[in-house]
């Protein structure tokens, strides 16, 4: 070979290693980055000069980043570790990710990236929108937990914000091999369709009832009605399309969008989110839509014909910011948490049977529920304190009423003699007008034009839990509800945050995410000898780290509520963050649910599947939820399904130790154990609680058997109830009663 030969190939040729070099490419927008983050992780990043620096919420871990090989031929450019490896080609732009195989994993769209220059409040931003392949026969899980019932969230198409009974978390796992977490804090558009048409008004008032409902002002009554909204939509060729239903304002009261006269949605809630996703297959041609929504909403109907891709996109971004992850669920999951941080050990009673109601109006009322539990010999770990604890001093004055609350010290060592813990409902609102609000408000720490603390304010953040530390702390209570971290009714939109000149925009969905994190590492500070347990209503990526749970929000206690939450948790757990239950029975309960025995009848199947949740958790507004408030059947089922809890303990701790020490998830959606079973992966309310059980909640009333799919297995499954074997890869009939949901044992062989 010659010399010019061999020094044009040394020319064209170039090989890194790790070194905290990036590989990188001038185009018009930017300079677009691939970074290995780990051998099973690599970071794309189109970030315009001047673009305004958020901060890194996401990947905070120390990590040793991974040798890794960098090869330029003219301006084609490929980054490769051990374990997978980045190509872009010059002449579309485009970014295909293998693996150490050279097995396509993910590819980019042709023509699917974008970073447009916009503004936000009169600040710099952008708008981005990447767009990746996505092949048929492909299912994708994530996103959080929304209430459209959807697992398989291919093609669906969501907005990403945050709001009661919703999370969102920018993150998805495929049946092919890989995630994908999209680094963005504000809204995001997964899925957003281009098409729209905004609906007419056609019949005011076609519906009413009075609701008694929660607010940020506490209990209150509506009168709520429900007109009828139409609309005429063309659709060019008979396809599957993905709807996107947006009722107009921050909280929805019903969700109902029918095509042609039939229903796609059916949902009503006293609190719903503000947009629900569907899907349905239709001809081409002329369509009407029709939509039933509260007094005062303006529903807007977006659609999208489905196709083999899938889109991120996000109105205000400081710049294009996305993570692959190669590997099978697990996998993914190990390398996200190794990057954004593990998730720290929970005391063992935290995982026992949890009771709440809405609520405890003294000392004395929880102190009589507490000890009639342990007197019937109920293992019950923790007892709940829900809101207004506080009284005359004023929202979340962190100050108990002496009135109706003595000695909250005394009365959390009475629970603690009865072996018993004590969880209380703490906000990040704070009234204006209670002494610590006082604080808040004459040194600027509020959100403008709310009494929500600005938690990306460091100073406000000191001064909440210092606050919360002098006055919470002494009564030794164990666990901290940090309810409605949304904010509620998305605060953040239009207003300024931190230094007053940062649009909340850009940090929209990462409020959660600072609450938490300021009320973890205060607890570690200054609780040094306990683990801090946090139940919070709202998460973002990386909040594993501070090892909050998360549940629902304010549901219904209907059926449909009861099977949407199952995908809603399923879908929270294939976005990285472990930890997750409902208020099972339902939040919003029907009037009579004492004598109401098809309502019991639901509470129960509620109650049976939260056995097999992370956390058992009992919940209901103004109700009285213990089991001996029921009829004696009821009262006796519900004791029985703590009892499994109970006696499933060691298997649950054993669980949470590899969800803490090896990155584990302990509800499962099917992909994660069985991602080649095509009807596995059909499924959207069967899971498996740990490596051992798939459990199959029943989401009907009055059933006398159940259709259930027991995934592809060698030795087959067995029914806990009877000892029934059945085998693998199939669907059965199984009978059941009232006694407990079918719940099935792998058999390995």
């Amino acid at each position: 070979m010659g010399l010019r030969r061999l020094s044009f190939i040394l020319a064209a040729l170039v090989f890194l290693s790790c070194g905290g070099k990036k590989a990188c490419v001038r185009l018009e927008e930017g300079e677009l980055c691939i970074e290995p983050m780990a051998e099973d992780a690599i970071r794309v990043r189109l970030v315009p000069d001047g673009a305004p620096d958020l901060g890194e919420l996401i990947f905070t871990e120390t990590v040793t980043r991974p040798g890794y090989k960098v090869r330029k031929v003219g301006g084609n450019l490929t980054v490769s570790t051990a374990k997978m490896s980045a190509e872009y080609n010059a002449a579309d732009g485009v970014i295909t990710f293998k693996d150490a195989d050279g097995n396509v994993l993910l590819e980019e769209k042709a023509g699917g990236r974008a970073v447009v220059p916009t503004e936000i409040q009169g600040s710099k931003a952008y708008s981005v929108c990447q767009s990746f392949v996505s092949p048929e026969g492909e299912r994708l899980f994530g996103t959080g937990q929304f209430q459209d019932g959807h697992l398989d969230v291919r093609g669906l198409t969501r907005r990403l914000t945050q709001v009661n009974s919703q999370i969102s978390v920018p993150m998805v796992i495929s049946s092919k091999g890989y995630g994908i977490l999209w680094h963005n804090y504000g809204l995001t558009e997964f899925n957003p369709a281009g098409s729209s048409v905004a609906l007419t008004l056609s019949k005011k008032a076609i519906s009413g009832d009075k609701v008694n409902v929660t607010g940020t002002s506490g209990n209150l009554f509506e009168i709520r009605t429900y007109d009828l909204f139409t609309a005429e939509i063309d659709l060019p060729e008979d396809a599957e399309y993905g709807f996107l239903l947006d009722v107009g304002r921050s909280m929805a009261r019903k969700h109902y969008l029918a095509i042609d006269g039939e229903p796609l949605v059916d949902f009503s809630n006293f609190w719903l989110p503000p947009t629900v996703a569907s899907k349905a297959k239709l001809s081409a041609g002329h369509h009407i839509v029709e939509v039933r929504a509260a007094e005062g909403d303006s529903p807007v109907l977006y659609w999208r014909e489905i196709d083999n891709t899938t889109t991120f996109s996000s109105p205000v971004a400081q710049g294009l910011d996305y993570t692959v992850f190669a590997g099978g669920a697990d996998e993914v999951m190990k390398s996200f948490r190794s990057l954004s941080g593990h998730v720290p050990p929970m005391p063992d009673w935290i995982f026992k049977y949890i009771h709440c109601r809405e609520r405890y109006a003294s000392q004395d009322e929880l102190l009589e529920a507490a000890k009639r539990f342990h007197d019937e010999g109920i293992p019950v770990g923790t007892i709940v304190q829900d809101w207004q604890w506080w009284g005359k001093y004023g929202w979340n004055a962190m100050r108990f009423d002496e009135e109706h609350y003595p000695d909250p010290a005394g009365m959390t060592r009475e629970v603690h003699n009865l072996g018993q813990h004590v969880m209380l409902s703490v906000w990040s609102r704070v009234d204006e007008r209670s002494e610590v609000g006082q604080e808040m408000k004459s040194n600027g720490y509020y959100i403008g034009g709310t009494d929500w603390v600005d938690f990306f304010k460091p100073e406000a953040a000191a001064c909440y839990w210092k606050n919360f530390s002098s006055k919470l702390l002494p009564t030794g209570i164990d666990a901290w509800w940090q309810d409605a971290t949304e904010p509620e009714n998305d605060d953040l939109a239009g207003r300024r945050v931190g230094n007053d000149s940062i649009p909340g925009e850009f940090y929209r969905d990462v409020y959660p995410l600072k609450v938490v994190k300021t009320v973890y590492e205060g607890l570690r500070q200054d609780d040094p000898d306990r683990l801090p347990v946090i139940l919070t209503r709202s998460g973002f990526a990386g909040m594993q780290r501070y090892g909050a749970m998360t549940w629902s929000g304010d549901i219904g206690a209907d059926w449909t509520s009861f099977k949407v939450q199952i995908a809603a948790g399923l879908g929270q757990m294939a976005a990285g963050l472990p930890w997750w239950t409902y208020d099972a029975g339902g939040f919003f309960r029907p009037v009579g649910q004492y004598d109401d025995l098809d309502y019991q009848e639901r509470m129960i199947r509620w109650i049976q599947t939260a056995v097999y949740l992370p956390f058992m958790r009992v919940h209901g507004y103004q109700s009285r939820t213990e089991p001996w408030e029921y009829s004696a059947e009821t009262e006796r089922l519900f004791k029985a399904a703590i009892s499994r809890r109970e006696a499933m303990m060691p298997y649950i701790l054993e669980c949470a130790r590899k969800v803490t020490e090896e990155d584990y998830t302990m509800m499962r959606p099917l992909v994660f154990d069985f991602p080649g079973d095509t009807e596995a992966l059909a499924q959207e309310t069967e899971f498996m609680f740990g490596p051992d059980f798939l459990v199959c909640p029943v989401t009907e009333g009055h059933v006398s058997s159940w259709k259930v799919y027991l995934p592809v297995n060698k030795g087959g499954w067995e029914d806990t109830r009877d000892g029934t074997r059945y085998k693998g890869g199939a669907y059965h009939i199984v009978p059941v009663d009232m006694e407990n949901i079918p719940v099935f044992k792998r058999i390995v062989k």
